[in-house]
């Protein structure tokens, strides 16, 4: 994550944040273009498209989000600092869709362990946003 977003921040600077968004999925696509034509890396299809939930292509929508968020944070914040952040805000949602059992996924009980070691996730993002 680290690697990347700082790519992605430095090309952001370079082209704008918005079209460096748009080329690294563009990039990203064609990756998985040639990746689904190689025979030993096939899947079994399992359903049809149409026969997906609607909202469990939303994936897309916030991975545009999260580039684009990425790119802007680390030239603002400095690398360690915006991953961390990252880091909390995925672990803190992490454990609310286990808690759930969102988008079809088993539910994992949220516990005080848990919620201990997000805060103190949280507390190492405080110590590094410190100057």
């Amino acid at each position: 994550m680290a690697i990347q977003g700082s790519l992605n921040a430095s090309l952001g600077k370079l082209i704008g944040v918005l079209r460096a968004t748009l080329f690294v999925h563009l990039i990203g696509t064609i990756v998985v273009v040639i990746l689904l034509v190689l025979p030993f890396l096939r899947e079994p299809q399992q359903r049809t498209l149409r026969d997906v939930p609607w909202y469990l292509y939303l994936g897309g929508v916030i991975g545009v989000g999260i580039i684009y968020l990425v790119a802007v944070s680390i030239p603002r914040l400095g690398v360690a600092a915006a991953t961390t952040l990252i880091i909390v805000g995925q672990v803190g949602t992490a454990l609310a869709i286990d808690e759930m059992g969102a988008f079809g996924l088993q539910s994992a009980p949220f516990t005080w362990l848990k919620g201990l070691g997000l805060v103190l996730l949280a507390a190492g993002a405080c110590m590094l946003l410190k100057k």
